[in-house]
């Protein structure tokens, strides 16, 4: 039977406490909490994600009209604006990014099942990032233009349930391709990403790795055609190719042999070339594993659109990245939520309802799920018919 508790305390009971608890004792967080612990900075920051705060000011504000229910919330702290800043900049970001990971592996075992748009049985993963514009006199760290300031998000979505399973936060000059010498690589997986990763150097890791890769080819690509297999041109496939590259110093750096696939898209009337370690798949497949590419990039503008990380609570490095990881949290535990109540509603409808409703007193379930009230035939049965 239903207890009476507020939406937003049934919310946080997904989140696994022992577990929270080792990622604060393992980067000493309780050193620093002053009165105001990881937890409460965590719920604070949260709530900020779900109700969409814009400022310290405006989360102190919201919380302290809220302050009789904040105790049966969770919150054991007193919140103010000095006290959660300073929590912002003194407590390690990692604690939030070793819990986020933890949400994700949950996340992952939950959508392990669903569909691809590709039929395939290992994982896909997609490889892109996002910038984030920041005032350079603010965030004199993150460094992009001579009068601008960027951080950016590179992230490796997992295609299944669109899942960031790894986040790097680097400063705006942060070249991509430098991010793959930080990712780990699974065997068996398939990589997708722009040719702006097209490093044969790093790519040669994946062929090492027994790990698959897909992206597209630059148009000065120096090769020399080994064979070829015929295609359906009539699927818009131009060719399907064997190639070995020919650059002495590309040959050196990538010395196994390429699939090179050219495709046809007739809607955009564009042609496109992508290089591939993998010489199972059909050539149609390959194009179709790119195409996929393009969840990453609607991941990006949803987090934007739904989550507070265009605007920034602090201007420390430790600060954004708290942020930016507890942002993420969020997204992973409302992913969580979905399939584990089995909504039928849309991520963006969840956080919509969840904005409105975190301290109400209504059981989780009843507050998402879709509510068609029967509609009665006869809703006034005193009413006088005019018409017969």
């Amino acid at each position: 039977m239903f207890d009476g508790q507020f939406v937003f305390t049934q919310l946080m009971h997904f989140l696994p406490r022992r577990e929270f608890n080792a990622c604060v004792e393992r980067y000493q967080g309780q050193r620093r909490e002053r009165g105001f612990s990881c937890r409460d900075q965590f719920l604070c920051l949260a709530f900020a994600q779900l109700t969409y705060r814009e400022s310290l000011r405006d989360i102190e504000t919201c919380l302290r009209a809220l302050e009789p229910k904040l105790y049966h919330a969770g919150f054991r702290g007193q919140v103010s604006r000095s006290t959660l800043a300073d929590a912002n900049r003194a407590h390690d970001w990692r604690i939030y990014s070793d819990f986020a990971q933890i949400l994700i592996r949950r996340a992952r075992r939950l959508y392990a099942s669903e569909r691809l748009a590709v039929d395939l049985e290992q994982t896909v993963y997609a490889l892109d990032s996002t910038t984030i514009d920041l005032c350079l006199s603010l965030f004199p760290w993150a460094k992009f233009r001579r009068r601008k300031g960027a951080v950016k998000l590179h992230t490796l979505l997992d295609l299944r349930g669109s899942i960031p399973c790894f986040i790097h936060i680097s400063h705006g000059k942060m070249h991509d391709l430098l991010v793959l010498d930080q990712l780990p690589i699974e065997p068996g997986a398939f990589y997708v990403m722009d040719r702006g990763y097209v490093d044969f150097a790093r790519l040669h890791r994946f062929t090492q790795h027994s790990a698959f890769f897909v992206t597209r080819a630059k148009r000065n690509l120096d090769a020399t055609r080994r064979s070829r297999r015929p295609v359906d041109k009539s699927l818009g496939l131009r060719c399907d190719q064997t190639i070995l590259l020919s650059g002495p110093k590309s040959s050196r750096l990538y010395p196994d042999p390429l699939r090179r696939v050219a495709f046809y898209d007739v809607p955009t009337q564009r042609r496109f070339a992508f290089l591939t370690n993998n010489f199972a798949l059909p050539a149609l497949t390959i194009a179709e594993l790119y195409r996929s590419r393009w969840q990453v990039e609607l991941f990006f503008k949803w987090i934007k659109q739904h989550l507070r990380i265009k605007a920034f609570y602090g201007t420390s490095d430790n600060a954004v990245k708290t942020q930016v990881w507890i942002a993420v949290s969020v997204y992973v535990l409302v992913a969580i939520i979905k399939k584990e109540l089995r909504l039928d509603r849309s991520l963006a409808d969840i956080l919509q309802i969840l904005s409105v409703t975190l301290f109400e007193k209504t059981q989780l379930f009843e507050a998402l799920s879709v509510k068609n009230p029967p509609v009665s035939e006869q809703a006034f049965p005193n009413q006088l018919k005019l018409f017969d």
